[in-house]
């Protein structure tokens, strides 16, 4: 047996460890590669497993804080904007304020010229008409009308002195020759034979200049509907023909200039009364008047079974192209009543 027997440690060091030389120690931010793309740890230095966890664990705090501290004044920011567009709706609010006291006091101004100016529907008559009327021979009643001759006086004259019979003519034995669904018309006189024989010796002229003029006044003088329910009119122009043009004509060997004589249709006395509101009428009617007494009357005149309109027929509307006389007689019927609705006896109210 030994005498002295070594005892050999076991060591987890190597026999040979390798020298290491003293290097002044580095705080773990100063480890940190600056470069864009991070280097291999295992060529730059070495780190034992705890070290690098607690360095990436660092790193990892670092970014968090930051991205923290970034949200945050993102949110500060946020608020700042906010802050400044409600510190500005109190200037929105009374900007608003003053344009709805602007608006308000606008809105008062047309109130104030309705108070003055009166509305075309509600003028007062100054002169009231009668006319008898008759279906096939039998007497239906009276239509009362008011004129008014305050607004429109070339109108109201036109149809008083018919009525009564002062120019020398009147609407006696005439008759009505369209019934619409909005509105009943009379045929007025004829512009030619007796009638416009008549109208001549009395110095009465049968044209439609006067009329004419008024009706450009009172066609912008009144917004809206004219044509109400009740109202009379006379038709003094026609829509679909164009106005009267100047040309030149030959008289005893020289060339003056004329103008062209106003058509048959309309000559200023047709008249209209409405059973319903008729804005197609504007265009080519003067008010004059609104019906006072014995609309009933008038309503049973609608009711007349009339000639049926047949415009959408293919045939007529070949033949209206072409110029086909039959289809322009044919138009003249439509609408007409079956019955003779007649104006038996008219004149003016004391």
């Amino acid at each position: 047996m030994l005498q002295n027997p070594r005892v050999v440690r076991y060591s987890a060091q190597p026999f040979n460890p390798p020298t290491r030389m003293a290097t002044p120690s580095l705080s773990p931010f100063q480890l940190i590669p600056t470069s864009p793309s991070f280097p291999i740890l295992k060529q730059q230095c070495r780190f034992s497993r705890r070290e690098l966890t607690i360095f990436s664990n660092s790193c990892l705090l670092l970014l968090l804080g930051a991205q923290a501290r970034a949200e945050e004044n993102l949110t500060l920011a946020e608020e700042d904007v906010g802050n400044t567009s409600n510190s500005d709706q109190p200037e929105e609010n009374l900007t608003l304020a003053e344009e709805d006291v602007a608006n308000t006091s606008n809105s008062d101004k047309p109130e104030e010229n309705v108070a003055v100016t009166p509305s075309c529907t509600e003028r007062k008559p100054t002169k009231q008409v009668f006319l008898d009327i008759s279906i096939d021979g039998e007497p239906v009643g009276r239509v009362t009308i008011g004129l008014y001759g305050d607004d429109v006086p070339a109108g109201v004259d036109r149809f008083s002195k018919i009525a009564s019979g002062a120019a020398g003519i009147s609407y006696r034995r005439k008759e009505f020759v369209k019934i619409m669904p909005n509105y009943v018309q009379h045929g007025g006189l004829r512009s030619y034979g007796v009638d416009a024989e008549l109208a001549s010796k009395t110095g009465s002229n049968l044209g439609t200049s006067r009329l004419g003029e008024e009706w450009e006044r009172e066609y912008e003088r009144c917004p809206g509907t004219k044509n109400v329910a009740g109202s009379v009119g006379i038709i003094v122009r026609n829509p679909s023909k164009p106005p009267p043009k100047l040309k030149l004509i030959a008289k005893q060997g020289k060339l003056e200039i004329d103008e062209e004589e106003v058509g048959n249709d309309p000559n200023g006395t047709e008249f209209v009364i409405a059973t319903k509101d008729s804005p197609e009428l504007d265009a080519s009617t003067l008010v004059i008047g609104r019906v006072i007494g014995g609309m009933e009357v008038v309503q049973r005149i609608g009711l007349v079974k009339t000639v049926q309109e047949n415009t959408g027929s293919p045939y007529f509307r070949v033949a209206k192209l072409i110029g086909d006389k039959r289809a322009v007689v044919a138009e003249r019927g439509f609408n007409r009543p079956y019955s003779k609705v007649i104006v038996t006896n008219c004149g003016l109210m004391e």
